[in-house]
């Protein structure tokens, strides 16, 4: 059965005190929490401190990491690494390393099969931009960030992985992609598993929805048949807010 899942990806926002005390007004409210899984992907600055509070719901992720287990890349932080401060999951893919940093499919796909080896749970990020979407191109583009960062992967490495869909269009831009958009574009994700491996994995795995979730829309995005949750962005800085996302299934 696949988990629902809500992930608050808080980017490159907060200071050391507002971090643990949004953790913590999120935590005190969850604790009872069953039937979704919580996650927060922090500034990696704030993740050993956060980690310590080993009696949390909410599982914690880091938003980006270097490929190897350790080395000579200077402000990088290693899979090894990412590990050893109590990141339980990792952020690869999203639009924002794609589009500001120049993540390549190759490098992303070498993000994933590290992750994978240090037993590190993935959030892989796959989305297309506004241009491809108005040359009604947004389906092959996304089925190929699949195929060529994740499609690679046995079945049971592939049920290990979370997908988070992510308009870019309807991000930060004003313009907001419709629920029939985000159920048409979710469905299609999971034909494609289901066409690469068989049915049995692709409704294994959960696919959340990541064009700009908040407290408004996600009790519809939620009853959508494939959408299992969300990757949450600016709500996710809202203890209120994002409590009112997980309560939202």
């Amino acid at each position: 059965m696949r988990k629902k899942i809500v992930a608050g990806n808080w980017k490159m926002n907060l200071t050391s005190e507002e971090a643990i005390l949004l953790f913590d007004q999120v935590s005190e409210k969850i604790s009872n929490q069953k039937s979704v899984d919580v996650m927060v992907f922090p500034p990696s600055i704030f993740i050993s401190e956060l980690a310590k509070k080993s009696n949390s719901s909410i599982q914690i992720g880091i938003q980006n990491f270097y490929p190897k287990d350790k080395g000579a890349y200077t402000g990088e932080i290693s899979i090894s690494q990412v590990k050893n401060i109590g990141a339980t999951h990792v952020l690869i893919g999203h639009s924002e390393r794609r589009a500001y940093f120049n993540e390549t499919e190759l490098f992303l796909k070498e993000k994933v099969d590290i992750a994978l080896e240090y037993q590190v749970g993935i959030v892989f990020c796959c989305g297309e931009p506004l241009e491809i979407r108005e040359a009604n191109q947004e389906m092959t583009y996304v089925k190929k960030q699949l195929e060529d960062s994740l499609f690679h992967l046995s079945s049971d490495d592939l049920e290990k992985c979370i997908i988070a869909y992510e308009p870019v269009w309807a991000i930060g831009t004003g313009m907001t992609a419709s629920i029939a958009q985000a159920e048409e574009m979710h469905k299609s994700i999971r034909s494609w598993i289901a066409e690469k491996y068989d049915k049995n994995t692709a409704n294994s795995i959960s696919i959340l929805y990541g064009g700009s979730c908040n407290a408004a829309n996600a009790n519809e995005l939620f009853a959508c048949p494939n959408v299992d949750g969300g990757l949450i962005g600016g709500a996710a800085l809202d203890a209120e807010a994002f409590l009112n996302i997980i309560h939202s299934f």
